[in-house]
């Protein structure tokens, strides 16, 4: 199958610190090439992924840029080598529109949002041209009107992620400096339960550097401190050396990379009932589930009862990219059957009915 990936040009892929969506992309992109297919990869000419790279920008946009002009010049430079594909796999968010110029093409896109914003819009109005996959049943759930392809969870290739011996002493927080994220609630959860943590979060655009000066900044020091965001081979050695990762999410976020990553070094998690965190975390096996700061903390308290070796093979059963891209296969070939223009002998008898 010949595949061509669009991905969004805010972020290289694979990412060089945080980028959820690169990452997934990085990985999928090498192993449908892996599985045999012909893929190629339009994205940003400082990207590394290791398949053929096309690009129209020459460097990631940001993503505090909101350059849609330029992401629709990369979309428009993207479609218009695409007539020796047999499917596209869109990530960017004017691809679906502009999709409508070539309806001969089969063109699948992923949702990496939650529906239930502007992006419900969008996504009514393409999907009957563009299906959508969505990324948790979660968020599925929410996806009123929109036409779905399928549930394809995120993966990850286990071999890339050394299992860490977790006796590092710490817990550790990993994403993004947002109050959506909770790293305050992280803070004061870890010093309820007397466990120091360590932060690694991004914090380049302003509203992340003032959520962390008005809520994290005042909460930092003695057994709590700010590493910065890491680099890939800084962030293994992080969650492998971490009794656990605490995630304490305050909104329903479609998926929540991390988690996978953390449990693939076998660092067992505890979070919040939001969103996909139920579908990812094995309350009990994997880590623990809670809700309240008092409960969290009490569940962090219990992480030594996780068995590491749990955490992992769950990531290898129900998160390897070996399984997303058999699963992406089984949509790509239902998209590419929808598209395929009827027969001449179909055709004629359609004509005789």
């Amino acid at each position: 199958m010949r595949i061509a990936l669009v991905a969004p040009p805010w972020v290289p892929v694979p990412p060089p610190a945080y980028g959820g969506t690169e990452t997934v992309l990085d990985t999928l992109a090498r192993g449908l090439s892996r599985a045999g297919h012909e893929v190629v990869l339009w994205t940003t000419r400082d990207s590394t992924c290791q398949v053929p790279r096309r690009h129209v920008l020459d460097r990631a946009l940001g993503t505090a840029s909101g350059a849609m002009a330029s992401e629709l010049r990369h979309v428009v430079g993207a479609y218009a080598e695409m007539s020796d594909v047999d499917i596209v796999h869109d990530h960017t968010l004017v691809g679906p529109v502009y999709a409508d110029r070539l309806p001969w093409l089969p063109v699948v896109t992923t949702n990496h949002g939650p529906f239930q914003s502007d992006l419900s819009a969008l996504y009514r109005a393409t999907s009957d041209r563009v299906p959508v996959i969505a990324i948790s049943h979660h968020q599925a759930a929410g996806a009123d009107g929109v036409r779905l392809a399928g549930v394809i969870h995120h993966g990850v290739d286990p071999d890339a992620f050394p299992v860490g011996t977790g006796t590092g002493g710490y817990a550790v927080f990993l994403g993004r400096m947002s109050p959506d994220k909770g790293v305050d609630t992280a803070v004061r959860v870890a010093r309820r339960a007397g466990v120091p943590l360590l932060i690694a979060a991004k914090m380049a655009e302003a509203n992340e550097r003032a959520y962390f000066d008005q809520k994290v900044k005042p909460l930092l020091g003695g057994d709590v401190e700010y590493i910065g965001e890491l680099g890939a081979a800084a962030k293994l050695e992080l969650l492998g050396g971490a009794i656990g990762l605490i995630n304490p999410i305050a909104w329903p976020e479609p998926f929540g990379m991390v988690m996978i990553e953390a449990m693939a070094t076998g660092t067992p998690v505890v979070a919040t009932p939001c969103g996909a965190v139920p579908e990812i975390v094995v309350d009990g096996l994997t880590g623990f589930i809670r809700s309240g700061e008092e409960s969290l903390a009490e569940a962090v308290g219990r992480l030594g009862e996780i068995n590491r070796r749990h955490c992992r093979a769950r990531v290898e059963s129900a998160f390897s990219a070996e399984r997303m891209v058999d699963a992406h296969l089984e949509v790509y070939r239902a998209v590419i059957e929808e598209r395929r223009p009827p027969t001449l002998a179909l055709v004629r008898r359609a004509g005789r009915d």
